[in-house]
């Protein structure tokens, strides 16, 4: 199982990540979002990140001219109303990019098609806000999906291994419920979680995590 965490904002929460097993973390650069990061606090991030900890530039209705795409170096996350045509645009920039959507049966089907898309982050309603969906119609669907899939949406500590044993994705995506307040990470509920998703941590938690 691979586990991401997004919404990270400190060198201290990607440790914290790191250190739990997850091998994704997500940066917002979405101004309108609570959780969004600016490019110094972007690359003291990176800069703190360990060897097999991916990061994940998370844009929302983007092209390949962002302003970030322009000093990235990692994967792109493109959660918004992007169709396929600005995926491929993106992904021949050299980015391996994931596409982020609220979750229903056709929107499964378009993204699985796409092409230029090697990730499908299916989401609740409302991205980032916690809010989960229909987890037993995902995984009816999910012998056909050839892409692989990384379940987001109202995922907590409590609720993921029901989550993984029934639609069986590649990996789990947690923002809001890792967090004590709005956009702050909790470094023991990133721990739980990822031990609730059945990965190994890399290291026992930091004094005063």
């Amino acid at each position: 199982m691979n586990v991401k965490i997004c919404g990270v904002r400190t060198p201290a929460d990607a440790l914290a990540a790191a250190d739990a097993g997850a091998s994704m973390v997500g940066l917002v650069f979405v101004p309108a979002s609570p959780r969004n990061v600016t490019r110094a606090e972007a690359e003291a991030v990176l800069a703190a990140l360990p060897p097999g900890v991916e990061p994940v530039a998370l844009l929302a209705d983007a092209d390949e001219r962002h302003p970030v795409l322009a000093w990235w170096r990692g994967r792109v996350q493109l959660h918004g109303n992007e169709d396929e045509a600005a995926c491929a645009r993106v992904a021949a920039r050299g980015f391996r990019v994931m596409r982020g959507f609220a979750y229903s049966p056709e929107a499964v089907r378009r993204w699985d098609a796409c092409a230029a898309v090697d990730t499908l982050v299916i989401d609740g309603p409302r991205g980032g806000g916690g809010t989960a969906f229909d987890h037993a119609s995902l995984a009816a669907q999910m012998p056909s999906v050839t892409t692989r899939v990384l379940l987001a949406g109202g995922l907590t500590p409590a609720n993921v291994p029901a989550a993984i044993a029934a639609v069986h994705p590649w990996g789990v995506d947690v923002s809001s419920g890792v967090e004590a307040t709005r956009g702050i990470k909790d470094h023991a509920m990133i721990a739980a979680f990822c031990r609730a998703a059945g990965v190994t941590p890399r290291r026992a938690p930091r004094s005063g995590s």
